[in-house]
């Protein structure tokens, strides 16, 4: 079957400062994909190097513009593996393809294989936003909190480099997991590509392997794909798009000129 859509993965990542983690993400796409779509992941430098609502606001921007340029390009649907969601509605807002965001639609598919779930950060500041998210979305009563293993992101390429710093993680990522275990969660989301990357899915290749009474851990890479696979058929098929009555309503065009000019 020859390729006929193109996905644009958005990440807010660096192709050097996060190589670790990019090589092991573009070759579990590769795997996964279907065959009839292909894909390019595209990167933001600088990357997303602080823990603030201010480069939150920076990676929309950068997401939003290239939202745009991904649609002129002619790809087919747009893929954000940023789990933040930041300017989701507003890249939805802007294209007329199929976007998806990694923070919704995990938790949307949590909603799907357990009753309640609960979330996994990398860092604790980043508990309230996610906090937010679960609001946002209407998931309050399906979601048992939010817990955040204390680490940097450089943790995290060491780990994927290296078993040694696999070993490292683990136990802290397994601790989290513990707490929200007791607090009654039947599925586990990795709040992010990395952790997801990491811990998420099959681990039949680790030495250590996270324990969870058989609640799942959710790679929410994998089912942001096939979500964007499954957005543009059903497009294809029933013309199923985003609402235009209210939050995802196109921009003035001078609103988008201004933006695309000054934003």
């Amino acid at each position: 079957m020859s390729t006929t859509h193109q996905i644009w993965i958005q990440g807010a990542t660096d192709r050097v400062a996060h190589s670790p983690y990019i090589t092991q993400l573009e070759a579990h796409v590769k795997r996964i994909i279907d065959p009839a779509f292909s894909h390019s992941f595209n990167t933001t430098t600088p990357p997303a190097t602080t823990t603030h609502a201010v480069t939150e606001f920076r990676m929309a921007r950068n997401f939003m513009k290239n939202a745009v340029i991904a649609q002129q390009q002619g790809y087919s649907a747009i893929a954000i593996s940023h789990f933040q969601d930041a300017g989701l509605a507003e890249v939805k807002s802007l294209v007329d393809i199929p976007v998806i965001g990694l923070g919704e639609t995990t938790m949307m598919h949590a909603c799907t294989l357990g009753r309640k779930f609960g979330l996994i950060t990398i860092n604790p500041v980043f508990i309230p936003w996610h906090e937010d998210q679960v609001i946002r979305y209407g998931l309050t009563q399906r979601c048992v909190g939010v817990r955040a293993v204390n680490c940097k992101v450089s943790d995290f390429m060491h780990a994927f480099a290296t078993e040694e710093g696999y070993a490292e993680l683990a136990p802290k990522f397994q601790k989290e997991v513990d707490h929200l275990l007791a607090a009654g969660a039947d599925v586990i989301v990795p709040a992010g590509g990395l952790p997801m990357m990491m811990f998420g899915g099959r681990q039949d290749h680790r030495k250590i392997r996270i324990q969870t009474e058989g609640a799942p851990i959710i790679n929410g890479i994998t089912v942001m794909i096939k979500a964007a696979e499954m957005a543009v058929r059903m497009r294809q098929l029933d013309d199923i798009a985003v609402s235009r009555r209210s939050n995802y309503a196109h921009p003035p065009e001078q609103a988008l000129t201004e933006f695309l000019e000054q934003g």
